[in-house]
């Protein structure tokens, strides 16, 4: 089922982010909100999530969800491992070996993550995202501590896991090369409103650094040089 927002609108103060959006974002595929800071690409995930309170309606948000966010938020007491088991019924606790091993981390099971890399630390994170039996998977610029080279390596790891089940994921970025590499749909926000909205469907990830006319039309519409939708 799509995702969609209805009439929504949400203020901070008298500061008013957005004023009646209509927006839907569709099952099973990955959505970028891309935009300069401060369009509300992080209000939006918020709301769908429940972190904050709106205006209008938010229809078709399902029960199970996963929150990546910039910093893996993992629980520093528990092991790679405990910080699995949290999210998991005990009943399915066999299947943390084989993600652990698909992303690279079988020898930290027992690592702390105060011993973890960054990009070691937001791999966990993925994993836990991906266990959990969610139907949602919402990014909030997961990419943006990291090096260009770990960066390229995350984003292949997660659109290697992404495609075994090919749950709907809304990713918000305001970097266009993480856009054009990880999205099959684009939403650029601009004044509270969709200023631009294009889907590209090829297979993913798409090289860093590729030149293509999608990714020319992104920096367009970031640069203002576009007149959108």
């Amino acid at each position: 089922m799509a995702i969609t927002f209805v009439d929504f609108s949400k203020k901070y103060g008298q500061n008013e982010v957005f004023s009646h959006l209509n927006l839907e974002i569709n099952e099973g595929e990955i959505t970028c909100l891309l935009g300069e800071s401060g369009t509300g690409k992080t209000t939006l995930l918020q709301a769908i999530s429940s972190l904050t309170d709106y205006e209008g309606k938010i229809e078709g948000v399902p029960c199970r969800i996963s929150y990546i966010f910039q910093t893996p938020r993992l629980v520093p007491n528990l092991t790679v491992e405990g910080n699995l088991k949290l999210v998991l019924p005990k009943e399915e606790w066999k299947s943390i070996p084989s993600f652990l091993e698909a992303i690279g981390l079988s020898e930290k099971a027992n690592a702390y993550p105060a011993t973890l890399s960054g990009g070691q630390a937001q791999r966990v994170s993925f994993a836990r995202a991906f266990l959990v039996k969610s139907d949602l998977i919402l990014m909030d610029e997961p990419f943006s501590s990291l090096d260009t080279a770990l960066k390229i390596k995350l984003i292949s790891l997660f659109c290697s896991l992404w495609k075994e089940e090919r749950r709907t994921v809304l990713f918000v970025t305001h970097d266009l090369e993480e856009a054009a590499m990880l999205a099959e749909r684009v939403v650029v926000l601009r004044g509270g409103k969709v200023f631009a909205d294009f889907t590209r469907k090829t297979s993913l990830p798409r090289p860093y650094g590729e030149e293509s006319d999608f990714k020319r039309t992104l920096l367009s519409c970031i640069l203002g040089e576009d007149e959108g939708i």
